[in-house]
């Protein structure tokens, strides 16, 4: 694909602004971020930086988070950031969502990935999806897997072995990069999922089911198994093979409440993903701002299918170009009204059960306090037409 970094980095900011991420800088300049007057102890170290081998971005994230005293947010907290790695031909953007416990948080993760992709011209592409579960299943997956493997300690490479020592999700990392048949015939981390991480599973396969992204469940799938538990996804590009170095886009993510509570000890949800880019073109100096644009849309949901719809149509407001807001976590109409009133919005979009099965939506015009219910397709050309005279 032919783009330079500094496009890549220009469609994934405002990709991330659209969604409703925000920099560490403007989400400061947020009214609510007034009452934020103290920071969240953590104990993220160097080491930790090492270990997030992606330019720190999920490390750099939970401090910022910390440090810069968000937590007092009750509410949802979008935060992108971008970076790259020094004497390096990569650009990394991280995008994570905290407080956020629903599967909702992974859903707008990876169609932000897609959309992006898309963008970029790599419309050709997979969602791959694991779950390492919670606490209590990935206790229960990992006592599985150490006594298969001890088993097999005559048939598993020196390296794997040393790794034992450690943790078995180390000695079974070593064995799938090296393609060992051992590999294959290890325990499916989805078979030990406790009755609550296997219900976050199924929604966001539901999610993918709903939107027909093309996907693939892969239980050999525990990149960054150290920080990631519950939900794990990539998006991989299937027209780009492994001997093209010109431009390879790598996205990857998971839910990290644990590695959150380990290094704050506050139960804080979190998922994030971080999207890198290695190319032989020229590194920019300067890294481009996104721009935080004023929304005369917001998007008003109930439900889960309403979120999923909804969700759908804000990458299709995307691609036309219109601002919007919304908070697909909520699940009060009255709150996200408010919120569109308090943000001065001129329409808001609002889609419930009905509308959800009728394949409808309600066009509010906020000023003149009317409303009407039409296809998507008529919405678009209202919306289009009205904005472009303001």
């Amino acid at each position: 694909m032919k783009y330079s970094p500094t496009d890549f980095l220009k469609v994934a900011t405002n990709t991330a602004e659209h969604f409703g991420f925000r920099s560490i800088e403007n989400l400061k300049k947020e009214p609510l971020c007034k009452n934020c007057n103290t920071s969240l102890p953590h104990n993220i170290t160097d080491a930790d930086r090492r270990l997030d081998n992606k330019n720190s971005l999920l490390t750099y994230a939970v401090a910022n988070f910390c440090e810069n005293n968000l937590h007092a947010l009750d509410t949802p907290v979008l935060l992108y950031s971008l970076d790259q790695i020094p004497d390096s031909q990569e650009v990394s953007v991280g995008f994570n969502i905290f407080n956020v416990q629903k599967s909702i948080a992974e859903a707008i993760l990876i169609q932000v990935g897609r959309s992006l992709m898309k963008e970029l011209g790599h419309s050709d592409h997979t969602v791959k999806i694991n779950s390492l579960g919670d606490n209590e299943s990935t206790t229960r997956y990992n006592r599985e897997l150490a006594t298969f493997l001890k088993k097999r300690l005559d048939v598993m490479p020196d390296e794997a072995r040393e790794m034992m020592k450690i943790n078995p999700l180390y000695a079974l990392s070593h064995l799938i990069d090296s393609d060992h048949d051992l590999a294959n015939k290890c325990p499916n981390p989805l078979e030990y999922l406790s009755d609550q991480s296997r219900k976050h599973f199924r929604e966001i396969i539901e999610y993918l089911d709903m939107t027909e992204t093309p996907y693939e469940i892969d239980p050999k799938m525990i990149h960054g198994h150290e920080y990631y538990t519950d939900a794990l996804f990539s998006i991989d590009d299937n027209t780009i093979s492994d001997l093209d170095n010109s431009a390879n886009l790598s996205i990857k993510g998971g839910r990290y409440d644990e590695y959150i509570y380990q290094k704050t000890r506050s139960r804080i949800p979190a998922v994030g993903t971080i999207v890198t880019l290695k190319s032989t073109a020229k590194i920019p100096s300067r890294i481009p701002k996104g721009k935080s644009n004023n929304p005369d849309v917001y998007v008003v949901q109930l439900g889960f299918g309403p979120k999923i719809r909804s969700l759908m149509i804000i990458d299709e407001l995307k691609k036309a170009g219109i601002p919007v807001r919304h908070n697909l976590s909520s699940d009060s109409l009255s709150t996200q009204l408010r919120d569109a009133e308090a943000r001065g919005v001129k329409y808001t979009i609002i889609i419930g059960q009905k509308e959800f099965i009728d394949k409808t939506v309600i066009l509010r015009d906020m000023k003149e306090r009317s409303q009407e219910n039409i296809t998507s397709e008529v919405m678009f050309r209202k919306l289009k037409k009205q904005l472009a005279m303001v």
